[in-house]
């Protein structure tokens, strides 16, 4: 598996950072597993406004390119509708079109690539001696509707969402419990199936509600589910994600669950960091090899 590390050239966006010491003293007394609020310096970034990020859509390519209707359940299942209309005219009409839209690896794109290492940059001694080395950063720019929902889900990475306009509100669940994401449902997750996650109305008493505002961050750890609901006004956020061996590992060991269950098993889940996982990581990095041979 591929695994490359951030390019970490340069500290901060020109000469101010963007993280204030406050929010780097915050980060690091909760990274990996704590959600946590961060304050930021990047809203008003010329490359975050509308009419960029609608150029940017039409840039990338298709697979890059995520929008669907906004006034969705909390809960859905499969990949939700499609709202009608073409990426720049979702991100160029946001304000009346009742949509969600996300742009994925924003990376690809030379100027954005280089916000991304920058901002990574400011937090990588951080990251790096809880977590090792920095693998696989991207970088994922969300344009909302009105009250548009981003359903029930989880993500494979460590993730900061910087908001920059309008308010939402982020509710996140605690990372590894099963009441939230079944272990199956993980397993699922790692080998091939989507990334929603089956809701019930009852979880949402025990969700943390994270309002954002522009100029806010917020810290989510690996697997940890979460919803969003957006405010009445458009909102536009972006999310700078990495990888670490830690969290490779831990969805290697899941889908090493999946074949002991198929043999009859019912596998521990892994755990949550600092465990290694490295048994059954390693397993099944060994199955993926043999698979590939002749």
């Amino acid at each position: 598996m591929n695994r490359p590390s951030a390019p970490m050239s340069g500290r901060a966006i020109g000469t101010r950072r963007v993280f204030p010491e406050r929010a780097r003293s915050f980060f690091a007394s909760s990274y990996p597993e704590g959600t946590h609020k961060l304050d930021h310096n990047l809203v008003g970034h010329p490359l975050l406004e509308l009419d960029a990020l609608a150029l940017l859509g039409e840039a990338l390519p298709a697979r890059s390119c995520e929008y669907n209707r906004g006034d969705l359940p909390i809960g859905v299942e499969g990949k939700p509708e499609g709202n009608g209309f073409s990426i720049g005219e979702t991100i160029r009409t946001i304000a009346t079109s009742n949509s969600w839209a996300v742009l994925k690896n924003i990376e690809q794109n030379r100027p954005f690539a280089g916000l991304l290492h920058a901002l990574i940059a400011e937090l990588a001694p951080i990251i790096e001696a809880r977590t090792g080395a920095i693998l696989r950063p991207q970088g994922f720019i969300f344009i909302s509707s009105p009250n548009a929902v981003t359903p029930y889900h989880f993500d494979p990475e460590h993730n900061i969402l910087l908001h920059l306009r309008g308010q939402k509100t982020m509710t996140v669940f605690p990372a590894g419990n099963p009441r939230f994401a079944a272990d199956r449902m993980h397993e699922a997750y790692h080998t091939g199936g989507a990334r929603e996650l089956a809701w019930r109305d009852d979880f949402a008493r025990d969700g943390v509600p994270f309002p954002l505002h522009p100029g806010e961050a917020l810290y989510v750890p690996v697997m940890a589910p979460h919803f969003v609901q957006n405010g009445p006004e458009v909102s536009i956020s972006l999310s700078i994600t990495w990888r670490s061996d830690w969290s490779f590992a831990e969805a290697d060991a899941r889908a090493f669950n999946t074949i002991l269950r198929r043999m009859g098993f019912d596998p521990a889940p892994p755990g949550r960091w600092p465990a290694s996982n490295k048994a059954k990581a390693t397993m099944m990095r060994v199955v993926r090899r043999l698979s590939r041979r002749p």
